[in-house]
């Protein structure tokens, strides 16, 4: 029987990350993307119904209401973006150029659409990146201006005045530094920066650590946000895509001069996002005071109870839960889960799926995986 609900959404996510006592474990098993939703929608989910609200019915599980919830809405990307349009279609592929300026092709089973956002499991091979040399980085450089008006939407001193009333998390996600560069110089000659000409990719993160800074300093003036989320993706399956030496030379100070700027405001958590093999990056995130990782990707070799035992309560947890094991279903959840319960236990850990849930995912086997999560959180 699930223990009586004494705190909200907020109180209860906080207690967690922060290696508290909640009244239960915030309920977070993941979501699929288009694919996935379609494949469930064939095997049972309603079309009209919202799968979401269908999950917890299915489960026995009350959706807790909450203040209608509002966030910040500060925009970070470049503007104006680039033109978005098809170059060439042949052999069953796209040549795009997508918002960021990147010449890419994808599958035309897909549009640029899918690119803009992360509506579905999408591979690409990058053809040409929008910097190159010192020359194009000043041109890129005016597509980002702190006193843009679309920094911030209209409304935003009415959504503060809505969002310290909250029972809900309030967050905002930006571009670390090595993301960022990635995106404008693409992964392999970024990486060929680094050696080649060092001092211009410190004048990039530069940059790019002045502009978050100043866009972030009315939002955390405001003290109403909850979660400063940081996407980085830097790591493979096995190691991280530098060094540790230049992650500390060349990432560490940004992190560390943003999450610092967050902690003095008032923000809680720091959350830092990486795919990959992270047991080399996390004492260095550390270092940076960052709160909570995600997704601990098991494929990548992430053990997260070993993590926990090397690092203590320095740092929290995320997901963490092996996707394949889902996907296979029966006793491979039932024993992806057990290996599990020992870490939700120790605290400082929200249990859920370890990236997007992919289409090999059963609705039967996601169902059932739920279920089992939600025995282990509290909510059964």
């Amino acid at each position: 029987m699930a223990r009586k609900i004494t705190m909200n959404q907020r109180e209860r996510y906080l207690e967690t990350i922060r290696y508290g006592a909640p009244d239960r474990i915030p309920f977070a098993p993941g979501g699929g993307r288009r694919s996935t939703i379609a494949r469930w929608r064939s095997e049972g989910v309603p079309e009209d119904r919202d799968w979401v609200e269908f999950l917890y019915e299915t489960l026995g599980i009350p959706i807790e209401k909450t203040r209608p919830p509002v966030q910040p809405g500060v925009n970070f990307r470049m503007n104006p973006m680039f033109e978005e349009k098809v170059l060439e279609h042949k052999d069953g592929h796209y040549i795009v150029q997508d918002w960021m300026g990147n010449i890419t092709e994808i599958s035309d089973e897909f549009d640029y659409t899918y690119i803009r956002n992360a509506i579905d499991f999408v591979t690409r091979k990058w053809h040409k990146f929008p910097v190159e040399n010192r020359q194009d980085f000043e041109k890129m450089k005016e597509r980002y201006q702190v006193d843009d008006p679309t920094r911030y939407p209209e409304d935003f001193a009415d959504r503060v005045k809505a969002m310290r009333n909250r029972d809900y998390l309030t967050s905002v996600g930006v571009s670390g530094p090595f993301w960022q560069l990635r995106e404008w110089c693409g992964f392999e000659p970024l990486c060929m920066l680094f050696i080649d000409d060092p001092d211009f990719v410190r004048e990039m993160i530069v940059f790019w650590s002045d502009y978050v800074s100043a866009v972030l300093r009315r939002l955390l003036d405001a003290n109403v946000l909850d979660v400063l989320h940081y996407s980085e993706d830097m790591a493979y399956k096995e190691k991280s895509m530098i060094s540790p030496a230049m992650t500390r030379e060349f990432l560490l100070p940004v992190w560390d001069r943003w999450t610092s700027e967050a902690h003095a405001a008032g923000v809680p958590v720091v959350d830092m996002d990486s795919d990959g093999k992270v047991d080399e990056l996390i004492p260095i995130w550390i270092e940076a005071k960052i709160d909570v990782c995600d997704p601990i990707e098991v494929a990548a070799g992430n053990d997260l109870l070993a993590f926990q035992k090397d690092f203590g309560k320095g740092i929290a947890y995320r997901q963490g839960v092996d996707k394949r094991c889902i996907a296979k279903g029966g006793d491979s959840i039932v024993a992806e889960l057990n290996r599990l319960a020992p870490a939700v236990r120790a605290g400082g850990f929200i249990p859920g799926c370890d990236h997007g849930v992919p289409h090999d995912v059963s609705w039967k086997d996601f169902v059932r995986y739920c279920r089992m999560l939600a025995e282990m959180t509290g909510w059964l």
